[in-house]
Formats: structure tokens, sequence, C-alpha cells
């Protein structure tokens, strides 16, 4: 066929078409400036008519060989409808309000005993590295290491450990760098306790129980100081948030860990994958409460001094965390 007959016969199919593609053009536009529930229902139901028009269109083009510029017009306006149609519209701010409201607690939820074994791993270590301590003091080295310790350790006095809880200039006492590097220390476990979870569960295990091991140890040193409620305060201000996160983290990890090793009727791949829906959203509760700690870390402690304040901010903050994850996403009766 010459090159005029085809041109001809283009012109005539989309004289015959065109309005419908012009309507369902504006549809189109329409719909990806405001979204679909911008449209009413008869503009609802002719964007859905005229889109499966178009594709009907662009079929018999493709058949009967129309010109290039009248297919790549077609293919294009199919392609935008087929957005509009079909593809999520929810908006990035809906997204981040249902995760909020509804997916984040819901996964804590359904995984609370993934969760409740991070928190076992953690005090279990914590528990080990407090008796370790009081059974040898030289334990304290085991876990923390001399250059990170900067004069904390059984061999400083009950004076110099209390003057650091209280210094008002967490940088010239060392207990700011301290809390730094535990901050970044915790953050480093959480990725680590999340991403090698995978792995049989153990190496999950392992970190988290290290993790207490290093906490344990630290708080015993106080107690055998008699300083016991003063570093509490001076954890928990942070320290209840920032260990909940690795708790939480080890919870998404061990849940990879046991689709793998206990895929049931599924494949391990599919197993592997519904597991990774919830463990996902465990992993990014983790990163919001380690953020949030970085802020109650880098304010909180320095601008609370006393010490049943400290207390009642972090106990009071992980009880927030608490009531969301048990209370929101419910569905009303």
């Amino acid at each position: 066929m010459s090159d005029d007959a085809v041109l001809i016969r283009s012109a005539r199919f989309r004289q015959e078409r065109e309005a419908d593609w012009v309507r369902l053009e504006a549809l189109v536009t329409k719909a990806e400036k405001g979204g679909a529930q911008t449209l009413d229902f008869a503009e609802a139901r002719d964007l859905a008519s005229l889109y499966r028009q178009a594709t009907t269109s662009l079929a018999i083009a493709r058949e009967i060989s129309l010109d290039r510029a009248l297919l790549n017009y077609l293919e294009a306006l199919a392609a935008r409808a087929y957005l509009s149609v079909y593809a999520p519209q929810e908006r990035l701010g809906g997204i981040f309000t249902r995760f909020f409201t509804q997916s984040a607690p819901r996964a804590m939820r359904q995984s609370w005993f993934f969760v409740l074994m991070g928190f076992l791993c953690l005090g279990l270590g914590a528990f080990v590295g407090y008796i370790l301590y009081f059974e040898s003091a030289d334990w304290f080295y085991v876990f923390i290491p001399a250059e990170l310790a900067g004069g904390r350790g059984p061999d400083a006095s009950t004076e110099f450990l209390r003057s650091i809880i209280y210094d008002e200039d967490p940088e010239a006492s060392g207990l700011g760098a301290f809390a730094t590097y535990l901050f970044s220390h915790n953050t480093r476990i959480a990725i680590f306790v999340f991403g090698l979870g995978v792995f049989a569960c153990l190496p999950a295990v392992l970190l988290t129980f290290y993790n207490g091991l290093l906490i344990g140890a630290f708080v015993a040193l106080h107690v055998d100081r008699g300083l016991g409620w003063d570093i509490g305060g001076w954890l928990s201000i942070h320290g209840v948030t920032e260990l909940s996160a690795i708790c939480i983290a080890c919870g998404g990890g061990l849940k990879l860990g046991a689709a793998v090793l206990f895929p049931g009727q599924r494949t391990r791949s599919e197993a592997l994958r519904h597991a990774g829906r919830d463990a996902l959203k465990l992993a990014l509760i983790a990163a919001l409460m380690l953020l949030a700690a970085a802020v109650l870390e880098g304010f909180g402690r320095q601008l609370i001094q006393d010490m049943t304040t400290r207390y009642a901010v972090g106990w009071g903050i992980g009880l927030l965390w608490l009531a969301w994850f048990v209370l929101a996403g419910r569905q009303r009766a």
C-alpha cells in the first residue's frame, strides 16, 4: 500500500474516533492533576469506557498498519489512561497517614511474638552481663573496650562516676561521647539484626544478646557504686526508645529467619516475601524510633538534669509508643 493510501486511511480512522480520544485525554489530564477522586461518577464511568475503546482502537491501528504518528499517539494515550484507571490513586500524604494509623501498628501486633523474642534476647544479655560483672569486675573490659570506657570502669572512683553523670557539660565529661557512641553502635546493631535475621535467626539473636551484655555491665558498674538510680535515669530518657528499636528490628529479622526455616505450605521464597511485608514495616518503625531517640539524646539528656523527670520522660514516651502499637489501626465494631 502506498504512503498516500496509508495517510488517507489514518486520517479517516482518526476522524471517526478523535472526539472520543479528545474526551479521554481531557479526563486523563484531570485525573493526573487532581487524582481520580476529583472525577464525578459520570466522568469516572466515561474514563473507564473510553480507555477500553482507546485500547481497541490501538489494536486495530496496529493490525491495519496505520501511520507511526497515530500509533505513537494512541500508545501514549492508552498508557496514561491505564495509570489513571488502574494505578493506586493514594497520594504521598495518604500513604504516610495509612502507615502511621493502620499498617505499622498492625504489623507490630501481627509480629508480637518475634518482637517479644527480641526483648527477651536483649533482656537476657543485660541480665548475664549484670551477673558476670558482680562475679568478676574484669568482665566490664571484656564487654566495653577501655578506649570507649573513657576512665569509667572498676578502677574509677564513685565520685568520678557521679560527677560524669551530673556534669552539665557532657562533652567535657566524656559521657556525651559515650552516648554518641552508644547511639551509633545501637543503630548499627539495629541494621545488622534486621538484615542478618534472614540467616536462620542466629546472627540477630547473638547481636541483640551482645548488646544486652554491654548495657548490663555498664549498669552493674554504677549499681555497684550506689549509682543505679542515677544511671537508670540517664539511660531512660533516650534508652527506652533506643533499645526498644533494637528489639523491634530484631523481631523483624527473626520473622524473616522464621520464614526461611519454617515456610509451611509455601515455598521458601513465597514465605519470605509474605513475611517481608510486616518485617519491612518493623524496620521502618525501628528507624523512626532511632530518630526519636537521637532527638531525646541530643536535647533531653542535656536539658533535663533531674533524674525523676528523666525517668518520667523516658518511660512516658515508651508508654506512648506502646499505646500506638496496641491501640492504633483497630477496626471499629
